[in-house]
């Protein structure tokens, strides 16, 4: 697994970018470069489940499942995660999950001051899916742009 860094400068203050991007529908309209109908199901405070969905092509629910390590409000949040959700179950040991089970998802809000705000991503990645996130995540972090100036 390798870690990939992926940053963008918001004109919008921290608060406003936090919002967007962990607010329903928000969260919903940025991630869809991910996958089209992304959403989350759970909470985003420290220690809590939560769980990252989206249909599959018989339109059922998938997606992963993990924990939320920090959550430091407008500063930087950390996610675990712990395996799949598959058929609506979480699954979180066997071959499915074990080369990835323990990646983390790091988020940091920098106030750039001028009502102006940093988004650093560091995000650990599966040789399998490094390319097509290469592509995605920026495209995701210049969508997060889009409404979080609008």
């Amino acid at each position: 697994m390798q870690t990939s860094h992926f940053e963008i400068e918001i004109n919008a203050p921290v608060a406003k970018v936090w919002d967007t991007m962990l607010s329903e529908p928000t969260y919903r309209q940025w991630t869809a470069v991910f996958m089209p109908g992304s959403t989350f199901e759970g909470s985003w405070q420290e220690g809590e489940l939560i769980r990252f969905l989206a249909p599959d092509e018989n339109g059922k629910p998938g997606g992963m499942v993990a924990r939320i390590k920090a959550n430091r409000p407008h500063e930087f949040i950390s996610i675990e995660h712990l395996g799949i959700v598959a058929d609506g179950k979480d699954v979180t040991s066997g071959e499915e999950v074990e080369d990835w089970a323990g990646a983390l998802e790091n988020y940091t809000f920098e106030d750039m001051g001028n009502g102006k705000t940093k988004v650093k991503v560091d995000v650990d990645l599966g040789a399998d899916y490094q390319e097509d996130m290469e592509k995605a995540w920026p495209q995701a972090l210049n969508d997060l742009k889009r409404i979080a100036e609008a």
